[in-house]
């Protein structure tokens, strides 16, 4: 299940608002500027699946998804807990960030937690498979894939480099639950 849980920056411990249905997530999400839907992930892949693999078992859904959105590269995540990189991979999501190109996550296996800051609120998004969800350039977020990993993810940007993020150098990350908590 999908959950939405908005922060006030003052108070990580005690989030303001929790939603579990997709029309409030979506709603809220939406006065961010940030989309939140569903997209049928019927292709079965394994976190730790290669990027290859993910990609062949998804070709259509998402040369449609780049066609109708203009998007124009691609990237996957896709981590277990065998990963022998694992906590290095997490650590490189753990820092708040952002990206010069719009963003597209499309969850087909497992799930991960994205966090967005925007003004005076943090809004952490449990993201699971058949979630879509997209994200603006210049949003500062940040993602976690948890100590025992298990998520596959299809990145979608619309700039050639949109995958290359510009680290903001602020702390409020670590201040707010993760994956695990």
């Amino acid at each position: 299940m999908s959950i939405l849980s908005v922060y006030h920056v003052s108070s990580p411990e005690l989030p303001n608002k929790v939603l579990t249905h997709l029309e409030d997530i979506a709603s809220t999400l939406a006065e961010q500027g940030v989309v939140f839907e569903r997209l049928p992930a019927i292709t079965p892949v394994s976190a730790g699946a290669t990027h290859e693999e993910v990609v062949a078992a998804y070709r259509e859904p998402v040369s449609q998804l780049m066609n109708e959105r203009g998007l124009v590269s691609s990237a996957v995540i896709s981590v277990d807990e065998r990963h022998p990189q694992k906590a290095e991979l997490r650590a490189g999501f753990l820092d708040e960030h952002r990206h010069e190109a719009n963003e597209v996550r499309f969850f087909v296996a497992g799930r991960g937690l994205c966090s967005f800051h925007v003004g005076d609120y943090v809004y952490t998004v449990l993201c699971e498979k058949n979630d879509l969800i997209s994200i603006p350039a210049g949003t500062c977020q940040w993602f976690d894939i948890g100590e025992q990993p298990r998520v596959v993810v299809v990145r979608l940007f619309d700039t050639p480099d949109g995958q290359h993020a510009k680290m903001t150098e602020a702390t409020i990350a670590g201040q707010f639950p993760n994956l695990d908590d």
